[in-house]
């Protein structure tokens, strides 16, 4: 990708919006699913599929609904942005052959986190700013707080927010944000799939992953050379990631990170962790790893 990297940025939504729910990746669980979509009713015209509740063992429905579900989206160009109902499984069987030529098109906002990484990562490639942020099901079992951050998101998603960090590797570094789960980053490189724009500012977090495990990963993506051009790296919550032989998975962060030489910051609540913070990806970002804080957007 070009240095001068400048991302599409869809339209800040408005109470009224056209929002699509999809389910690309696994079932979920219809109670907390169905109080997320009530909630996002309150306040935007909310439409999905009748095939949405489809099984198909650990995937929600084929390969083909799934497909099917996402390019109808895609192509609406009356839908202002597009959620998923949960991630788990199942998106990097489809998300590269999805229509995102519609999606620059008539951009959209693609909401989601965990496996909906995939989706991000195409849309990255795609030229357009996406948000990372809870599924349905969360805001099902979200409290007022992390839905109002959710709704500041999507409606003010370039206004400037700024977190404080713990610093890991000291320095500055500005350039578009991006990222997502780790184990989706390193399947999304070796399927060819994972484009990091130069100078690029990257957020990690996972879940589940024991240490030697976040080793493996964070080597396949330095031997892809998918990190070469990487300015910083922040890291989010690395959830319920046990040591391996008494390595901490953080020491294996910083360790492998180290060989980066950019700026790293630690302590962003983004994840699966219990505060997931809303981040607007492929937007400028300032890391100052010297002084802990990360800021996003120019307000």
């Amino acid at each position: 990708m070009p240095q001068d990297f400048a991302p599409i940025v869809p339209r800040p939504l408005r109470p009224g919006d056209r929002i699509a729910v999809i389910a690309p990746s696994s079932p979920f669980d219809r109670t907390h699913v169905l109080r997320g979509l009530g909630w996002l009713g309150e306040r935007y015209k909310v439409t999905f599929d009748s095939s949405l509740f489809e099984r198909a063992g650990y995937l929600a429905g084929s390969d083909e609904r799934r497909l099917g579900e996402l390019d109808r989206f895609l192509c609406d160009a009356s839908i202002a942005a597009i959620l998923a109902v949960r991630g788990g499984y199942g998106l990097t069987r489809i998300a590269e052959r999805a229509n995102f030529a519609a999606l620059r098109a008539a951009p959209k906002w693609l909401v989601g986190f965990s496996d909906v990484t995939a989706l991000h990562v195409e849309a990255l490639r795609a030229g357009v700013a996406s948000l990372h942020a809870q599924n349905v099901g969360g805001l099902g079992q979200g409290d007022a707080h992390a839905r109002d951050a959710f709704l500041r998101a999507l409606e003010s998603p370039l206004a400037a927010r700024s977190y404080e960090l713990t610093s890991v590797r000291p320095g500055l570094a500005r350039g578009p944000l991006v990222g997502g789960n780790l184990s989706l980053l390193a399947a999304c490189a070796t399927a060819g799939r994972l484009r990091l724009p130069y100078g690029a500012i990257l957020a990690l977090e996972d879940v589940t992953e024991q240490a030697y495990r976040v080793d493996r990963l964070l080597t396949s993506l330095f031997g892809a050379g998918a990190l070469d051009g990487v300015g910083g790296v922040v890291l989010g919550d690395f959830t319920d990631c046990p040591p391996s032989a008494g390595v901490e998975a953080f020491a294996v962060l910083r360790e492998r990170l180290g060989a980066l030489r950019v700026p790293v910051a630690s302590g962003l609540r983004f994840g699966h962790g219990g505060w997931n913070e809303p981040l607007t990806l492929g937007v400028s970002a300032t890391l100052d790893a010297t002084a802990g804080r990360l800021t996003v957007g120019d307000g």
